[in-house]
């Protein structure tokens, strides 16, 4: 039941867009639901037509940010045929994320550390993308002659996590190339430890 104005984005849209600039930006917990219903010009009746809960939005935003994400590291990769690049544009698109103005770390880290019951809808929608990214990079580390691929995603998502609270805790110029740098020494490391 999301209705759009004269081919603009849903209503429904335009609470996720609320939800998604103000969770970001002050923290989900800090955020009320009448924030997002300001922020979005709705009513209340409106907001709870299309989230019950504040819980069901918290999990409708995490959604739609993994599907983004999905959807570039997988855009990325149809497009250089080459995992090996694709895993340099991840690193550099890191880098350049970091580097935006309001940048405050991972998403899902963020909503992790607010919501401490491991059984959460919300973190289980955690669990479910960050599963997503271990097993693209195990599929990309396997591409690149890994010879434990798993062990290298283990590495390489540990690699990604620091990168994201370095962007937001430290110099955030310097991400991308020290992720760059980091991720082909996990998967030189791999490669040199792999049976002839």
């Amino acid at each position: 039941m999301s209705t759009t104005t004269s081919g603009g984005p849903t209503t429904r849209d335009r609470i996720l867009d609320a939800a998604t600039e103000l969770f970001y930006s002050q923290g989900i917990r800090a955020v009320s639901a009448d924030k997002i219903i300001e922020r979005a010009g709705i009513t209340k009746v409106t907001f709870y037509r299309h989230f019950r809960t504040k819980d069901t939005l918290v999990v409708a935003y995490l959604e739609r940010q993994a599907g983004w994400e999905r959807q570039a590291l997988d855009g990325v990769r149809a497009a250089t045929g080459d995992d090996a690049e694709a895993l340099r544009r991840f690193a550099r698109a890191v880098g350049t994320e970091t580097c935006r103005p309001g940048f405050r770390g991972c998403s899902f880290i963020n909503a992790a550390a607010e919501y401490a019951d491991p059984d959460s809808p919300v973190r289980k929608i955690v669990a479910e993308h960050r599963a997503w990214y271990r097993q693209t990079f195990a599929a990309m580390a396997g591409q690149l002659g890994v010879a434990d691929p798993e062990q290298a995603a283990d590495e390489l998502m540990m690699l990604r996590d620091g990168a994201m609270l370095t962007g937001y805790l430290d110099d955030p110029s310097r991400v991308g190339g020290a992720l760059e740098r980091a991720i082909f020494a996990v998967v030189d490391a791999a490669r040199a430890g792999s049976p002839a």
